[in-house]
């Protein structure tokens, strides 16, 4: 028998998804959610929200698929309007999210623009206060990562790509939205297990990663009289467009069964962490990291 997520589908009929996936593989960066057999989970539909984030506006970068999609989902269904941020080849997925986020009765703009570019990050800020009139909730979530067995491998070009998306945009919007942001406001990052527990293969991936929590940790003590918490989720293996861009087909047959839970994540289940991270429900919660990762085991 194959194992299943405990349940994915209407509160009266669920549906079982097998946890293992065929092998499949794309050819480029971003990768792209409507290409991946299965598509990810990105909505529990038996998750209702009751208003946490009623009025508020989030941005949420890499919010057209995989992670991004599914926390745009979450905030929707709380109350929110979000703004989502994609490259130029995600458009067909950032379209879908749209669709979803909208069918849940939240406005959402699209912004379509390169983040490791400086200057698109006040752009941004620019144009959702020019739309909304307010910023309550970043959610920094765009990433990229090149599989390599040896450092001597990755090139000046692979590793300046890879801090330049990964961190800097950290930086960058998190600077140009700061003079907008009220106490009570959030700023979650997408940290990573690897941040913790290392990855051979991801050397200078793992490394951005371990620079967000750091980032994380300082900023969140340099804003807490501004009342602005500053917080992250480390995701373990998620069933994302990011895995069968950067991973060989044959390694995706058993992607996350090295977990203890003996599964990869779906993004629906991350979704609720970043929820309760932009909500009220955290409020005494700040330069922290929350664990969604299958059972490994980190030093926090």
């Amino acid at each position: 028998m194959v194992p299943t997520y405990p349940y994915v589908g209407q509160e009266t009929k669920c549906k079982q998804v097998p946890i293992t996936f065929p092998p499949q593989h794309q050819n480029q960066q971003p990768g792209l959610q409507t290409l991946m057999n299965p598509q990810p989970i990105s909505e529990n539909p038996a998750y209702r929200g009751s208003g946490k984030l009623n009025g508020r506006v989030a941005i949420v970068t890499g919010g057209d698929s995989g992670i991004g999609r599914a926390v745009s989902i979450a905030c929707a269904k709380e109350g929110a309007d979000v703004v989502i941020v994609y490259m130029t080849r995600e458009r067909e997925d950032a379209l879908a999210t749209q669709k979803m986020v909208e069918g849940c009765g939240r406005r959402c703009l699209l912004i379509e623009g390169d983040l490791r570019h400086s200057a698109f990050s006040q752009e941004i800020v620019a144009r959702t206060l020019g739309t909304f009139g307010r910023l309550d909730v970043l959610v920094l979530n765009q990433g990229v990562q090149f599989p390599q067995h040896s450092l001597l491998n990755i090139s000046d070009e692979q590793l300046e790509d890879t801090f330049r998306t990964n961190i800097f945009p950290m930086f960058y919007l998190t600077r140009a939205a700061l003079p907008y942001l009220q106490p009570g406001s959030s700023i979650i990052s997408t940290a990573s297990v690897t941040a913790y527990a290392g990855a051979p293969l991801l050397i200078d991936y793992s490394s951005t990663k371990g620079a967000i929590v750091s980032f994380t940790r300082s900023l969140s003590m340099q804003l807490a009289e501004r009342g602005i918490r500053v917080n992250a989720v480390a995701p373990g293996p998620i069933w994302t467009p990011l895995i069968v861009s950067s991973y060989s087909a044959d390694y995706v047959k058993t992607f996350g069964l090295d977990t203890p839970m003996k599964r990869a994540g779906q993004p629906f289940e991350l979704a609720p962490a970043y929820v309760y991270l932009a909500s009220d429900d955290s409020s005494y919660m700040t330069g922290q990291v929350l664990h969604v990762n299958g059972g490994t085991m980190t030093e926090t």
